[in-house]
């Protein structure tokens, strides 16, 4: 079915952009060690069979000791680079979205700019939207494009859950896995292509957080011992957010873009779990294949998710000129958003 809900007053629903853009390349890095659902239960009471049931989750990868976000995103930059047949010295910008940064200061993206040698990129952070940060990244991105001085923006989309996890958390600790994603974006020639709407939505909620390290709390030995520090997540309100806002979210964009939810090719969406995914394209009406699926073998990557998804397409040659797909996340905040684009 389609869904015929009204515009909620905690969403801004935006036309598209003149400037027509592509995605011209992108890249997934896993660290290579991996973390089956098996190697759980040997310090977590879970066992597959309930994983699987109520994640979709079978494995996700850890990051290294000694290696951080930076490193995450350097490793897939320069394999999207070469796919869009660019140099780090063509990058007008350099984007990171990720919860889990390397350090308060200086910036990730700034360290990821040095790294690659990209001297003329302006550097942004887009961090507190969590799992929705990708979202942000790329509407940022989009509207930086519209500037005759700017052609060729890297997005990269990177969290490494794992050091923000508490050990023994059984809720937390098989939900997570840690990646990074890179998508190039460039103008193009291609009438048509780029942005043809967004929906972005968010509403207070402290269901999803990190309580210590910040000015309300800082750091102190209490807060290192009670674990303030580690994600608290309640699952149950993730839920009900989440296959609430996704179907919502998405239909709002593609109905500003003058589409159905039918009409959209793919649907790139944020991998958190199977269930929400399978509810989301329920509600939308729209088949299983339209949407890839990543979140069994990596889990919920949090910000690189969706794109780990949309690598998963291009990859595959299923992206094709002309074809219409959304992106759409919903993370800690809550915030949540969808973007409908035309690939170029």
């Amino acid at each position: 079915m389609t869904l015929t809900r009204e515009l909620p007053a905690d969403t801004h629903t935006g036309a598209g952009l003149p400037v027509p853009f592509t995605v011209a390349g992108t890249a997934v890095h896993l660290p290579p060690t991996v973390v089956t659902n098996e190697d759980l239960t040997r310090t977590l009471d879970t066992t597959d069979e309930w994983i699987v049931a109520r994640t979709g989750i079978r494995q996700r990868r850890r990051l290294d000791p000694g290696l951080a976000t930076s490193d995450m995103c350097l490793a897939a930059a320069g394999p999207a680079l070469r796919a869009a047949r660019l140099t780090p010295a063509d990058l007008d910008a350099v984007i990171v979205a990720s919860y889990t940064h390397d350090q308060p200061l200086p910036s990730t993206s700034l360290i990821v700019k040095d790294a690659l040698g990209a001297r003329r990129a302006l550097a942004f952070d887009v961090t507190q939207a969590a799992c929705a940060s990708g979202v942000h990244a790329v509407l940022l991105a989009a509207h930086l494009l519209q500037n005759p001085s700017v052609t060729t923006v890297l997005v990269l989309a990177a969290d490494c859950a794992s050091r923000v996890t508490r050990p023994g958390d059984r809720t937390a600790g098989v939900f997570f896995g840690d990646a990074a994603a890179a998508a190039v974006l460039t103008r193009t020639e291609a009438a048509g292509a780029g942005l043809l709407s967004h929906d972005l939505g968010s509403q207070l909620s402290y269901q999803v957080q990190i309580a210590a390290g910040g000015s309300r709390l800082p750091t102190s030995p209490d807060t290192v011992a009670s674990g303030e520090h580690y994600l608290a997540m309640d699952g149950r309100a993730v839920w009900d957010t989440a296959t609430t806002r996704l179907p919502q979210s998405i239909t709002n964009a593609v109905r500003r873009a003058g589409l159905a939810p039918a009409d959209i090719d793919h649907f790139f969406l944020h991998q958190a779990n199977i269930n929400i995914l399978d509810h989301t394209l329920r509600e939308l009406g729209v088949p299983a294949e339209r949407a890839p699926v990543t979140l069994d073998t990596l889990g919920n990557t949090g910000a690189a998710g969706m794109f780990t998804a949309l690598h998963h397409a291009t990859t595959r040659g299923r992206l094709r000129p002309g074809d219409t797909y959304v992106l759409s996340a919903i993370g800690a905040g809550f915030h949540w958003g969808t973007l409908c684009l035309r690939h170029g």
